[in-house]
């Protein structure tokens, strides 16, 4: 079954790659693609304001420049049948498994074969389901299979759909790997072929510049974090002369007090070797710092927004830490800096959306500011309450990403909420599925959102980490963010008088077959808090987690959480009142208030806007002197200094000696005649010096 779960999307990716090739081979023969530009000659997005980043349309639809329909890849249909079915039963029996492992106690190991041996290192190929396991298999099967159902609508009139939806299924299988792995190595595999995928779905209009571009920089700012994670890893090698995570374990206690030498200066080993290995999760969850290719990556299909950016890819970092548990519980440092990054990136991330425009990066925004609280849980030690939010986030964060899709579907591939306005009477089940993804996502008791988000803040509180109020200060404030702006988007988008008439007149509620997983998502959303409220941070956690969390010295949070003020335990739900009335007052009763606040703080939202000016930043210090770093080197050390005095030198010193012996052959006798006579007197001369000096 296990194998079963894993490899059916390998299979669907396979077999959906072959049916696009067959399908490229029979429409172009002898010959590569014409240049496809998606969405051209079909509906472009109007650019208001200064807001130049914001507000690219995500064509979903295959026209070309004359406006006329590419035929559909042949065998379109069978690859999206194949590969969709082939998720649904994977998910299925991930549910089994959820069952069988988490709450009838059956761990399982499945060794596959040996990959590698080298010396002392040892790499099997294995399956290993625990419960940390069974719960990200449900998370990622679960949304890939509603997002292969929602991309069969959504990308109906895209010509390359057999190659999308291999994309698709090659992620899953990736991922998949990624939380199976019972070993480093084979964590490092899944975690770079979700990268590599991941860049192959965001650039998928690979002739639209902006799409190659927000895939070359989610692909290299995740080489950075990635650096990190391979070093984090020859660390743990080198200390525990393992990479299996049953002897890294068990030999960890033993590294406490151990140090590593690190450019001459002596480090607490089990802290470096953490910083490490969480720098590869800052890239892969989109923490501050490494966080700029997040928003970029709307720039893929909608589905993949989805699909990579609300549940499954980005919480790869989450799982890592929670995988990890018992060498950061041995690592105070390393868990006192990994809530400093969570809850700076709740924080930052969070006041960049209050004022961005575009509908699906205001909803990225809030994905990386929803990883930051995930990873507050972590630092403080409530493993199991950050896996509670990354359960319940996949649900309702799919959920407003895939109704941003019907949104956009709606009006013809516009993505910038200033132009939209009045929609929840013209696709009334998008406005009322978006709703319910907003109540989740704010908080709203009873939704999921409020079991695990304000368990985290709770956590928070009672960590005795001297960075924990640091976290929980930034957790609630952002809890009033977070209120405010998805009401922003709820008001602004369905809410009003519509910006653009005709848009409005032609809008229309998605098919079917978008519709049933939004539905899917929105139930999820509600139901996904309560029911697992106990094994997730209740009294039943450790009787459900077993041996696959570290509950270690800081087991007392989950007790005590139960045990905060009232007035603690209600500030979240306030805060989340709070962002809501004052998103009603700015966007229902006021409209021209947030325009009288821009205008007045123009430097500050500005700022916000510009998203705090990291782009710019790292460009400057970065990129432009890499970039002349790079010419240097192609012109002065390659072009003119290797080449020149290399191949391309010899070459022409040879050419200019065989030029000049070629003027000595002019094929005048008496030019052959004196040159005998010069050699003949220069031989003579030699012969009697060299016969008078003996």
């Amino acid at each position: 079954m296990y194998q079963a779960i894993v490899f059916l999307p390998l299979l669907g990716a396979i077999l959906a790659g072959l049916i696009a090739l067959a399908g490229a081979r029979a429409r172009f023969p002898g010959e590569g693609p014409p240049a496809y530009v998606p969405g051209a000659g079909g509906h472009h997005s109007h650019h208001h304001g200064d807001n130049h980043a914001e507000a690219h349309h995500d064509p979903a639809q295959g026209h070309d420049d004359h406006g006329h329909h590419e035929p559909a890849a042949a065998g379109s249909r069978t690859a999206e049948l194949i590969t969709t079915t082939l998720l649904f039963i994977s998910m299925i029996l991930s549910w089994i498994s959820f069952v069988q492992v988490g709450f009838d106690g059956h761990d399982v190991h499945v060794p596959i074969f040996t990959w590698m041996t080298a010396g002392d290192l040892k790499v099997d190929w294995a399956l290993q389901v625990d419960t940390l396991t069974a719960v990200m298999l449900v998370v990622v099967t679960s949304v890939s299979a509603v997002v292969h159902l929602y991309s069969i609508g959504y990308m109906e009139e895209d010509p390359y759909r057999p190659r999308f939806f291999a994309y698709l299924s090659l992620f899953t299988f990736a991922m998949l790997m990624l939380v199976t792995s019972d070993n480093l190595v084979q964590l490092f595999f899944g975690w770079e072929g979700v990268g590599l995928a991941s860049y192959l779905l965001i650039g998928f209009w690979y002739q639209k510049p902006e799409a190659n571009a927000a895939a070359i920089k989610a692909f290299v700012v995740n080489r950075i974090g990635d650096f990190g994670f391979a070093l984090g890893i020859f660390a743990v090698f080198m200390l525990t002369g393992s990479v299996d995570f049953g002897t890294v374990f068990n030999d960890a206690p033993s590294l406490v007090g151990k140090t590593l030498p690190l450019f001459g200066w002596q480090f607490d080993a089990l802290t470096l070797t953490c910083l490490l290995l969480f720098m590869g999760a800052m890239g892969k969850s989109a923490q501050f710092l490494l966080h700029t290719w997040l928003p970029d990556a709307m720039e893929g299909p909608t589905p993949v927004s989805a699909l990579i950016h609300a549940a499954t890819m980005v919480t790869a970092g989450v799982f890592m830490v929670a995988r990890l548990s018992p060498l950061f519980e041995l690592a105070p440092h390393a868990q006192t800096f990994v809530i400093f990054i969570g809850a700076t990136t709740c924080m930052f991330a969070a006041t960049i959306g209050l004022v961005q425009n575009d509908i699906k990066r205001i909803i990225a925004y809030s994905t990386c500011s929803q990883l930051g609280y995930m990873f507050v849980a972590m630092g403080v030690g409530a493993y199991s309450v950050g896996m509670f939010h990354l359960f319940t986030h996949a649900f309702f964060k799919a959920l407003l990403f895939l109704g941003a899709g019907s949104v956009i579907h709606a009006m013809h591939h516009e993505q910038d909420i200033r132009n939209m306005g009045g929609l929840k009477d013209r696709i009334p089940f998008t406005y009322a599925v978006m709703v319910v993804g907003t109540l989740a996502l704010t908080g709203f008791p009873l939704t999921a959102g409020y079991f695990s988000k304000d368990a985290i803040i709770e956590a928070a509180f009672v960590s005795n980490n001297w960075m924990a109020l640091y976290g929980y200060l930034c957790t609630t404030v952002a809890a009033l963010l977070t209120s405010f702006y998805s009401w922003r988007l709820i008001f602004k988008t369905f809410h009003g008088e519509p910006h653009d008439p005709h848009h409005y007149r032609e809008a229309h509620e998605s098919p079917y077959v978008m519709l049933i997983p939004l539905a899917f998502l929105a139930l999820g959303s509600i139901g996904a808090g309560f029911p697992f409220k106990d094994i997730f941070a209740g009294h039943g956690v450790e009787g459900f987690f077993r041996a696959s969390l570290t509950f270690g010295k800081d087991n007392h949070i989950l007790e005590e959480m139960h045990h905060v003020p009232l007035s603690i335990g209600v500030i979240p739900t306030i805060m989340m009142v709070i962002g809501f009335l004052i998103a009603w007052q700015f966007y229902i009763r006021r409209p021209d208030l947030p325009v009288e606040l821009a205008r007045t703080h123009d430097v500050l939202y500005r700022f916000l806007l510009n998203k705090w000016y990291f782009d710019e930043i790292y460009d400057a210090i970065f990129v432009r002197p890499v970039k002349r770093l790079g010419y240097l080197l192609w012109k002065g050390g390659d072009g003119w200094l290797i080449d020149g005095f290399g191949p391309d030198g010899v070459s022409a010193r040879v050419i200019d000696v065989t030029r000049n012996v070629m003027r000595l052959q002019t094929g005048y006798l008496y030019h052959y005649a004196f040159a005998m006579l010069i050699g003949a007197a220069i031989f003579i001369t030699w012969f009697m010096f060299s016969a008078g000096m003996r």
